[in-house]
């Protein structure tokens, strides 16, 4: 890679953990966005991303326990089966182009979520544990497969099947990210026995970019106007990925 286009990448992950952190979101499918817009191949993209959800949900996961808003009942029976199998999708590597696809459309997924308003609260149950470990399951494999650590569809099922608070369910996903991320960087690893070399300097970069933009960057800007911006760029990454041939 040359020095310019690496320059590009560390520019590129801090203003997303920058923009997605002042959010409230960790940022794993605006990392992906930037990698492939600079046109990275899936081998650099999927560990990358996964060492950078490490990096993000670690920070996010202690703000929250912290506060108080994490549930030990609700992520265990989600984190179960999920673990295991996120370690099983990054062990997998598929075809480029098959990445290319699922990756365009959790892409154009995580845009739709940052347009989506939300809605009424529901009233909070607990989720029956059969559905809990298959969601997950599904979830996990998901994750390790893209390197999205599986946030984007935790937290909207969480809260669409009124099995948590917003809080509640932020905390849950963070700490599921952390989780599925570190066994599908493993999984990686004991695939390919290796890993891109800016990975370490580029984590350093998405911690700076998450602590800044956690601290002040949602006093400065419109919220509302972020998470547009933001799902703008996913959108043209999800389409490019999906028509891309």
């Amino acid at each position: 890679m040359s020095t310019e286009m690496l320059l590009l990448l560390f520019i590129g992950v801090f203003a997303m953990a920058m923009l997605y952190s002042s959010v409230g979101h960790a940022g794993a499918s605006g990392y992906i966005a930037v990698m492939f817009l600079l046109s990275l191949t899936p081998a650099m993209i999927k560990p990358t991303a996964l060492a950078l959800n490490i990096v993000v949900a670690s920070i996010a996961a202690w703000q929250f326990a912290r506060a108080g808003h994490f549930r030990w009942p609700l992520f265990w029976p989600f984190a179960a089966l999920a673990i295991p199998l996120a370690f099983l999708g990054g062990h997998l590597n598929l075809p480029a182009w098959l990445f290319q696809k699922i990756l365009g459309v959790v892409l154009l997924f995580s845009a739709w979520r940052l347009f989506a308003q939300a809605g009424p609260q529901k009233e909070i149950r607990s989720p029956p544990l059969w559905a809990a470990l298959l969601c997950g399951a599904a979830i996990g494999l998901l994750a390790g497969l893209t390197g999205t650590g599986g946030g984007i569809f935790l937290t909207p099922l969480l809260l669409l099947a009124g099995w948590a608070k917003a809080k509640e369910a932020a905390a849950v996903s963070a700490l599921f990210i952390l989780c599925n991320s570190v066994a599908g960087l493993l999984g990686n690893w004991a695939s390919t026995t290796s890993v891109p070399g800016f990975i370490l300097p580029l984590m350093v970069v998405a911690a700076l970019g998450g602590w800044l933009g956690s601290g002040w960057g949602s006093q400065r800007f419109a919220p509302a106007l972020i998470k547009r911006f933001l799902g703008v760029v996913l959108v043209l990454a999800g389409l490019k990925l999906l028509l891309t041939y």
